[in-house]
């Protein structure tokens, strides 16, 4: 495979967009060992939560994680809910995560709690292993602290602890797919969108269960190309057929049955072990975007308007409860 600059998104704010190569923010990654980590909340966090949005933060090894809750219409405190964690790319913040997914409007239909939180550093990144930015750099526990974001949630929220899923774009997604091979005994299922990841990561993956897996991914994305392709720090990303085959080899997943629909492929792998599934929609000629959302910019990538990402995956999370 030809070697190429990949690049991520590194920053939407109003009217600017910054884009540097991604192997300018792994060369430097590491696997230092961390102290162990200590979890409090900030008094005054918990109670009784009125429908909407607010920030909230949570101190995890000793750095302060400010995360969006969103708390649907007709949320009923007496009644176990499903919690949905969607994780920003790179350079975004939970803000624009809301707005380029509107996964706050199938909460409010469809009755889940959504919590987005923060990455770190100058470039608000996750660390999903060898990728990518500040937090993969200083090696910032990112899965303790999702762990401990569940955990903290459920003290004040009537969180269904076996209907707990995670999404994520771009770096957000590579961070989902290290949260499925790292946080299996607390996800249901996973929703990676636009994004794979590294094959030394994906080498590593040892899920404790078979977690289902629901991708979406366009074949025009230049950011993080369908095809996957090596940087020019060596760092490999795995085509999204590689990601497919791996995760519906460990789901002992059939060959898929595809269905298709104008530019949309849909491969679904099923019935697989322990009641999971792998399904993946490709959009032939689509961009580096939310599929059905809004744009980080334009100039990223156009979102298709044939499907709509945030639906399909709520389909596939109510169908894939922990066993």
């Amino acid at each position: 495979m030809d070697s190429f600059s990949l690049h991520e998104p590194l920053g939407w704010r109003p009217r600017i967009l910054f884009a540097i190569p991604l192997l300018l923010l792994i060369a430097a990654c590491g696997r230092a060992t961390s102290t162990p980590p200590q979890v409090t909340a900030p008094v005054g966090q918990t109670g009784t939560f009125k429908p909407g949005d607010t920030t909230r933060s949570v101190v995890y090894a000793g750095i302060e994680r400010k995360y969006v809750l969103h708390i649907p219409a007709g949320y009923d405190a007496a009644r176990p809910t499903p919690l949905v964690l969607a994780f920003h790319g790179i350079g975004l913040n939970a803000e624009e995560m809301i707005r380029i997914s509107k996964l706050n409007d199938q909460s409010d239909k469809s009755g889940f709690v959504v919590v987005y939180p923060n990455g770190t550093g100058a470039t608000q990144s996750w660390n999903g292993g060898h990728c990518c930015g500040e937090a993969a750099q200083k090696n910032v526990d990112d899965v303790g602290f999702t762990r401990a974001l569940i955990d903290e949630l459920a003290k004040s929220i009537n969180v269904d602890l076996r209907r707990v899923y995670a999404t994520g774009f771009s770096n957000g997604a590579i961070m989902v797919y290290r949260l499925g091979c790292e946080l299996s005994d607390r996800l249901a299922a996973i929703a990676p969108v636009s994004a794979t990841q590294i094959l030394d990561d994906q080498s590593v993956c040892r899920p404790s269960r078979n977690v289902p897996v629901i991708h979406f991914h366009g074949t025009a994305d230049r950011l993080n190309p369908y095809d996957g392709g090596t940087t020019a720090a060596g760092f490999r990303f795995v085509s999204v057929k590689e990601a497919m085959t791996f995760w519906s080899a460990k789901n002992a997943c059939p060959a898929p049955q595809r269905k298709e629909s104008g530019s949309i492929q849909h491969d679904i792998y099923a019935p697989c072990a322990n009641k999971s599934a792998v399904e993946l929609y490709t959009i032939v000629g689509g961009e580096h975007a939310w599929p059905g959302g809004e744009a980080v910019t334009l100039q990223i990538g156009k979102p298709t308007t044939e499907i709509y990402a945030s639906p399909l995956m709520w389909e596939f999370f109510t169908a894939h409860p922990m066993p």
